[in-house]
């Protein structure tokens, strides 16, 4: 990518996870060294800080601390907005996944048309109704490209949804049955960890940029750290066997800091009180470098 100026915001938000936590994700991923990594790449970098959230609340319409994750995400929205504004380039560190709704929502409206790579474990495809758990952080990538909660993308702007045509779920192995197929109906392209280890990364990624740089003013990436297999990121809230190999993590996103159309970034689900001395908030901090141009020769 172009030396653009990079901003980090964290948001120091686990309302939308059942699990504690995973707010001090930010300053975890922080301390592995990512703005020293980030200059060292030749970069401008701002840390605009965190966004904190408000206590813990109610449920609405089956939706677990709404009040806390709709006002993360409408600060972060105004936030990465500005960023974008401003010609920077946008790391969003989570954080529950939640976050993703503000943060695609701001690369949505403001380039029009992009693309989404998915990595995750997960499918966050749930809605009030098909949410078995209540947890938002089930159901960002539901929201923003238009199958809801539709409260989620709704911070006083008309929401520019993400085409489905140019979506991708990458590593998907622990996915609802009621989520599955409200994903297969909507048509979105999930490459699960089977598939994965039938083509090889590489050639998924191949066909995953295809999907989503096509036609489209770039790419953003919202990388759920519990892709990854647990042995090798154990500081996470939600963990599944069998996951991403950490090689097949950083060949992803090498391959898209290679095709030059990442236009924003988030890492999210760090959680450093299940970690182990800061593994999985280093493996992200290396993950997001990786996705700037960082490489290993």
């Amino acid at each position: 990518m172009e030396k653009k100026r990079i901003d980090i915001v964290g948001v120091q938000l686990d309302a939308g996870a059942s699990k504690r936590g995973v707010s001090m994700g930010p300053m975890a991923i922080r301390y592995g060294g990512l703005l020293e990594g980030i200059e060292a790449l030749g970069y401008t970098v701002k840390d605009k800080g965190d966004i904190v959230q408000l206590p813990r609340g109610a449920t609405k319409d089956k939706l677990k601390n709404y009040e806390q994750v709709m006002d993360a995400n409408r600060r972060l929205y105004a936030s990465v907005m500005e960023t974008l504004q401003a010609g920077a380039f946008p790391v969003v560190l989570g954080g529950d996944h939640s976050i993703a709704a503000g943060s695609v929502s701001a690369t949505a409206k403001h380039y029009g048309k992009i693309g989404l790579i998915w990595i995750d474990a997960h499918g966050d495809w749930n809605n009030e109704d098909s949410t078995v758990t209540g947890n938002m952080h089930g159901m960002p990538f539901s929201a923003v490209c238009g199958y809801g909660p539709e409260c989620m993308v709704s911070y006083g702007q008309k929401p520019v949804f993400v085409d489905i045509k140019n979506c991708v779920q990458i590593g998907g192995r622990d996915i609802d049955c009621a989520e599955r197929i409200r994903m297969k109906e909507a048509g979105v392209t999930v490459f699960p960890i089977n598939v994965i280890d039938k083509y090889g990364m590489e050639e998924v990624m191949t066909m995953a940029m295809e999907i989503a740089g096509k036609g489209t003013q770039g790419i953003h990436l919202s990388f759920d750290v519990d892709a990854i297999t647990p042995e090798a990121a154990p500081g996470t809230g939600t963990i599944v066997h069998s996951g991403l190999t950490v090689r097949e993590a950083f060949l992803a996103v090498e391959l898209l800091a290679e095709s030059q159309k990442l236009v924003a970034v988030d890492m999210v689900e760090v959680n450093p009180i299940l970690d182990e001395k800061n593994k999985t908030g280093k493996l992200a901090s290396e993950l997001v470098l990786s996705c700037l141009g960082k490489v290993v020769y």
